[in-house]
């Protein structure tokens, strides 16, 4: 039976494994975790809009009753690429790609790539010790007691409120960055309306800082000036056009001189390969880590390897220099590409390049206003603008809990906005201060 591993239970990594369901073929998907994340909802998790479980769903579950799948949890080493096998780590003493075989080395006849991406601080001074990445369920739990915590802080004693306790700053203009900011916004008012915080309300101070000129880079003009403008009614203090240059502890510096007091520093800046498990694989990669790929998605020099996903620069198109975005859409679509060329493979078919279908972008500033910019060039925006997102997001979610209770949760949440679950959960996060989050293996 030809083996297919796939490492990481991301979107691409599941829509991988349910492709090749049924197939010839037998099939183990390796993570790191035992449950899929979805993504795009981090920040609702990290702004108490949702619970960690609402996002979360047990690989185990998604493919449980899959015959030819299996599930492996582990951490990959590295790729032993002269006899094909996946190595772990924790196994006789720490061993690699270099040392002798290990009992439990996975081997494989294809493989599938598609580790994610993990946070890029550009090499800004203190940013990776003291701000708040956001691209893993650990990432958005010890961010959401942050937030928490400052804001009981800021209750109990009054000095803090002009120590930057109150300040949180964004750093990122993209969709994340606009979605986080708009987030915590909806947050501070619901506290203040339903919590009994002492405080004033004008105390607290969000700030979302770009390099570029303008939010959502990706998106048409005028959608980019009402996502700024319905941040800046939701007192969101937008400084465009300017860059951090060093975070520390208790304040975030722009490259013009400016100081800005703060605690709470959360990183929507971009992303990165580098650092994560396809950067070891010794295969080529872009300046950013991301492994080249052919127009079929296979690693040069490697027939029998696909890269999917965040973790590979994609052509969008044959013979293209244009690479695809970090989308769940095109980690969804690549995955069933690579999927299919290893049946292909297998069937003896011949192998067809990938080709992109964009389907259009989204994001939302917060109940009741949201953009989507569909695939034609039509334009969402608004309450429409966020019924259309809510939908798409419901669609993608794992598992039909989930879809339901977030359904119920942003349905009552339209209607009445009421509270979140607004709950310190676990240790004090500045007494222990996180590395960049892991992708998803």
């Amino acid at each position: 039976m030809h083996r297919v591993v796939i490492i990481g239970a991301g979107f691409g990594g599941l829509a991988a494994a349910r492709t090749l369901a049924g197939k010839p073929v037998e099939v183990t998907l390796v993570d790191q975790r035992n449950f899929h994340t979805f993504l795009p909802l981090l920040y609702e998790v990290a702004t108490a809009g949702l619970d960690p479980g609402d996002v979360a769903y047990p690989v185990r579950a998604v493919i449980g009753r899959v015959a030819n799948t299996h599930f492996r949890l582990g951490t990959v080493t590295g790729i032993d690429w002269k006899e094909q096998l996946v190595c772990f780590a924790g196994v006789d003493d720490g061993h690699d790609a270099t040392s002798a075989r290990c009992a439990d080395d996975l081997p494989f006849d294809s493989l599938i790539v598609g580790t994610g991406a993990i946070a890029n601080f550009f090499g800004v001074p203190g940013a990776a010790d003291y701000a708040h990445p956001l691209y893993t369920l650990d990432d958005a739990r010890h961010l959401r007691n942050h937030i928490l915590l400052r804001l009981e802080e800021a209750d109990s004693a009054r000095a803090h409120a002009s120590d930057g306790t109150l300040n949180f700053v964004i750093v990122g203009g993209g969709p994340t960055g606009v979605e986080v900011s708009g987030a915590v916004a909806e947050l501070l008012d619901m506290s203040m309306e339903r919590d009994g915080f002492r405080f004033d309300r004008s105390m607290a101070r969000i700030v979302l800082i770009d390099g570029l000129d303008h939010l959502l880079d990706p998106f048409k003009r005028s959608a980019q000036n009402y996502a700024a403008a319905t941040l800046m009614r939701r007192t969101v203090d937008l400084r465009l056009g300017a860059r951090v240059s060093r975070v520390s502890p208790s304040e975030v510096e722009l490259n013009d001189g400016t100081v800005i007091l703060t605690r709470t520093v959360i990183w929507a800046g971009g992303v990165t390969v580098n650092g994560s498990a396809a950067s070891t694989l010794g295969t080529p990669t872009t300046a950013s880590g991301q492994l080249v790929v052919d127009s079929d998605l296979t690693v040069p020099g490697h027939k029998n390897v696909f890269a999917i996903g965040d973790a590979a620069a994609i052509p969008s198109a044959p013979g293209s220099d244009h690479t695809c975005p970090q989308l769940a859409q095109v980690a969804i679509q690549s995955g069933r590409h690579a999927a299919g060329q290893i049946v292909a493979l297998v069937t003896g078919e011949v192998p067809a390049p990938f080709r992109y279908r964009d389907k259009g972008i989204m994001a939302t500033i917060g109940r009741r206003a949201a953009i989507a910019q569909l695939r034609h060039g039509l334009l969402l925006r608004g309450t429409t603008g966020w019924l259309a997102w809510f939908g798409l997001h419901l669609v993608y979610l794992v598992g039909y809990r989930n879809r339901l209770t977030v359904f119920v949760n942003w349905t009552w949440r339209y209607l009445n906005w009421t509270s979140g679950p607004r709950v310190i959960v676990g240790i004090d996060p500045d007494t222990a201060i996180k590395s960049p989050g892991s992708p998803s293996e």
